[in-house]
Order: structure tokens, then C-alpha cells, then sequence
């Protein structure tokens, strides 16, 4: 009777074991998959941040399209799915101040569902 009791023990605790090790492949294989989307973002931010706050400032100066061309360049660059379009632009030159705002989404393939989800970049140089 006794060991009957511990064989039942030791088989739970190779299955919670099992379970946890496919539990936790399964988080690393998302996070594989989610991570460099979030990577990209943030240095897509930082790239137009740093154009909001040069974008006034440089010589020659540049143009709305200019800017535009450059933030799409640098989307294009991280493989970001941003089009020209959600690209927004506002720029007054008599006050200096710049606003780029780029909205796209990133549907993340996880082997048991498509998780969307919205990313919205950013910048101006209002604290300059």
C-alpha cells in the first residue's frame, strides 16, 4: 500500500514538471516572437524624436516631405509596417514647434492565436 502511494507521487511530479517546461517554452517562443517588435518601436521612436527636435534647426532646412521621406526611410530600415500615409506631420515655423505622430499595428503570429496590437510613436521638441 505504501508503495503504491509513492509511485502515484512520482508520476505527478514528472507530469507538473513536464507541464511547466512546456509552459515555459511556450512563453520564450512568444516573447521571441514579441520582443524585436517592441526593439524596433523604441528605436523607431528615439529616430523621430530626434528628427522633431532637428527637423527646424538643420542646413539646408528641410521640407514637410523631406521629413516625411526620412521618418519612412527609418520605418522601412526596422521593418516597421508603417505606410507614408500614417505619417503625421505638424510643423510651425513661427513658434518652432514640431509633432510627428506615426500610428501602425503589428499582428504578432502566436501558435495558438494572432494577438494585434496598435503601436503609437511619438515626438516633438515642445521641451526644447
Amino acid at each position: 500500500m505504501v508503495r503504491a502511494k509513492q509511485t502515484r507521487q512520482r508520476g505527478g511530479a514528472r507530469f507538473r514538471l513536464v507541464l511547466t517546461l512546456l509552459l515555459l517554452v511556450a512563453l520564450i517562443l512568444a516573447f521571441v516572437k514579441i520582443i524585436p517588435a517592441y526593439v524596433a518601436y523604441y528605436q523607431f521612436e528615439d529616430a523621430i524624436k530626434s528628427e522633431a527636435r532637428f527637423a527646424l534647426t538643420g542646413y539646408p532646412k528641410k521640407s514637410l516631405d523631406d521629413i516625411r521621406d526620412d521618418i519612412y526611410k527609418k520605418a522601412q530600415e526596422l521593418d516597421i509596417p508603417a505606410s507614408r500615409d500614417a505619417i503625421q506631420l505638424i510643423v510651425d515655423p513661427t513658434n518652432g514647434q514640431v509633432d510627428i505622430t506615426v500610428d501602425y499595428n503589428v499582428t504578432f503570429d502566436l501558435a495558438l492565436f494572432a494577438w494585434p496590437h496598435d503601436f503609437h510613436a511619438h515626438a516633438d521638441n515642445h521641451t526644447i
